[in-house]
Order: structure tokens, then sequence, then C-alpha cells
């Protein structure tokens, strides 16, 4: 982040903690699009021996690494500086504009329990990816964003994501981010590391008064715990069918091919039965012949939970809903590309809302995700 804003942070912390709730806002911190993993939380267990890569620049690496810390599948993630020829750069080299590198992080993720095209969804909803010069508070190419992808597959998967999202309408102007080739990452100073737990204060007042945070929840819609709250069990008890509860409270499994949306092919999203989060859009569905209904991602990572399941003698990644509390089924690897994932679902632990619909009950914001 810029130098002169970052010596006056204390004072400005404090100004805005009083008149922008920058530091215990429920709106921030509940929200899915600002969720950070507690100090405490231990390192996330690691299902399978497979790694890759993803490299992002999004201005201040500090507001692009919190979003990505704490997904199930995501090894580790990284503040540092890529893009650039200068070898071993500084930050302050880097932050001056000295060096041709950008502000970035990386992350180390494993593509048998989360996707390169989930994290590619979430990096969008953390910057504003229409902004030349810089971002935010902080200008200069060291500022400006980027894709570097690390083989053709990722490129593949960034080029048709950011098209996609070029043509949602969700923005006034058209999508700036450049997609380059992955040359190099230079770790930074450990100071950087995890700095929204080392530094709290600052790093919120700094997302508020650059403009980030308002920017965010300008252009993408709130999932949080207020909005989409869990139904107590005892209520569940009397609204829910019998099959409906075993399966998200109990953690169940309905019969293949016999349940309610194995076999939709109508266009519209599924939402989480216990909270109405939603889960999957009908863009993602495909025919597993698995007899239940499966996706190649959900909506949002950041709204599921991927816990490893070794019940029943067997290893496997289990998919939850985060804001309900609730089992939904399982997710392998052995489905089609680009995320190579099969989120095999139960019908039972979600309701359909068909495209027709969504915008009477709410999920307008989601239908540029079924076009």
């Amino acid at each position: 982040m810029n130098k002169s804003f970052q010596l006056h942070l204390p004072i400005l912390g404090l100004f805005l903690s009083l008149f922008m709730a920058c530091g215990n806002s429920p709106a921030v911190k509940s929200e899915v699009n600002q969720t950070e993993t507690p100090e405490t939380e231990e390192k996330p267990a690691v299902f399978s021996s497979k790694t890759q890569l993803a490299t992002f620049a999004g201005g201040c690496f500090w507001c692009v690494e919190a979003p990505f810390e704490g997904l199930d599948g995501v090894i580790s993630v990284v503040s540092g500086y890529s893009g650039g020829k200068e070898k071993n750069p500084t930050y302050g080299e880097v932050s001056s504009g000295k060096t041709s590198h950008r502000e970035s992080v990386q992350i180390t993720f494993d593509p048998e329990v989360i996707s390169y095209s989930e994290l590619v969804d979430i990096f969008w909803q953390t910057f504003d990816p229409t902004d030349v010069g810089g971002s935010f508070f902080d200008r200069g190419t060291q500022y400006e964003s980027a894709i570097f992808f690390h083989d053709p597959e990722q490129k593949k998967v960034a080029e048709e994501s950011k098209a996609r999202l070029d043509k949602s309408g969700r923005f006034q102007k058209p999508i700036a981010t450049p997609i380059i080739k992955y040359t190099n990452f230079y770790e930074a100073e450990d100071y950087h590391q995890d700095y929204y737990k080392k530094n709290p204060k600052e790093y919120y007042a700094y997302r508020n008064g650059s403009g980030r945070d308002a920017f965010i929840k300008k252009h993408w819609p709130e999932l949080s715990e207020k909005k989409y709250p869990a139904t107590p069990k005892a209520e569940l008890k009397k609204t829910l069918t019998p099959l409906q509860y075993e399966v998200t409270m109990e953690d169940a499994t309905e019969y293949a091919f016999q349940n309610e949306y194995n076999g939709n092919k109508e266009n519209g999203i599924y939402v989480c039965i216990v909270s109405g989060a939603p889960l999957f859009s009908s863009k993602d569905k495909y025919e597993s012949g698995s007899g239940w209904p499966s996706f190649t991602k959900p909506i949002d990572a950041r709204v599921i939970d991927k816990p490893i399941d070794r019940t029943l003698g067997m290893t496997r990644v289990e998919v939850r809903s985060k804001l309900g509390g609730s089992h939904l089924g399982h997710v392998f690897f052995d489905g089609p590309e680009p995320t190579n994932l099969r989120y095999c679902m139960n019908s039972a632990a979600m309701k359909f809302i068909p495209k027709s619909d969504m915008e009477a009950k709410g999920y307008g914001d989601f239908l540029w995700l079924v076009d």
C-alpha cells in the first residue's frame, strides 16, 4: 500500500473505527466476501498429494490475501511481487514504483478439493477489475491487477471467466485486468504475511478508507449469516421432510436416481434448504451418470465447507453448507473440465429456484450465472 497513507494509519484507524465501524462491523466481518481466518485456526488438513499454484494481483496484497485464507483445499496464501524483471525486489522498491513488479499473492491449492476456476471466481470479487493505473487509493503500475496463468488450462479458464464477467453487465466499464503468462514470484517481507491478523485495526481501516469495501458491497451480493440465517434444528424437524432432515442434519444419503433434481434440466439455481444461501447454478450442472445431481463448481466456494470424511472405511471430501451448517454431499476428482471436480449433491439438501422466479425470490443478483 501507499507509504504516505501507511504513516497515518494509526490515527486514521481510530477515526474510521468511530465513524465507519471498520474493525468490528458485522457487515464486514460476517460477509463471505470479507471472511478471514481466526489467528488461532490450525493449518488446513491436506487431502491429496497434488498441489497447483494460482497467482493474482489486485492492488494491495493484504486485501487479496485475506479472502483466500481458510478455504478448504487452499494450503497456503503468500503475499509477494510478481511479473517484473528485477530479481529479489524489496517492498520499498516495489511500492515506490522503482520496479516492474506488481504486488501479488500466490496460492498453493489442492485441485482435488478446490479448483482454479473457483479461485478465479473469488478473485474477481476482491478488487475493482475495471481500474486502470492502480487500485483504489494506491496508484501506479505496481498496484495494477493481473491474472498470471501457470499453464494453458489456467489461461483458458481465466479468459473465459473474464469474458463472461464482462458480458454480465455487472460493471459499467470493461474489465481491464490483463491475463499474463507467469514468470516469477518473490515472497514479500515477513511483516506483510497475514497482515490482517497481525494488524487488524490498520488492515480494516485501510480496506474501508481506500474504498475497497464500498466497491465490493456495491457490486457483489451479500452472502452472510445475517441474510441467510440457519434454521434451528427444532424448527427444521417441523418444516423439513424426514428425508430432508436425515440428509442435512444426520449426514444421510438419498437413493440414487430416485431423487428430485437428478434429471432436472431447467435453468435456475439451487439453494441451501436450511438457510436459503445460493449454492449451485444450472449452468454448472451436468449429467454424471451417478444418479445424483452433479455440478462442476459452486456459485461461491466461500459458502461451503469441505471437511475430510473418513466414515464408512473411505477417505472422501464432504461438502457442507457453511451458512446452513448442513450436509450436502461429497466432491470427487473425476468430473469434466474445466474443474475436473464432481460435486455430487443430495437433492434433499437443496431447493431449486427456477430462473423465472429468481428475481421475485431475491436471487436476481445471480441471474448472470444462469444465462
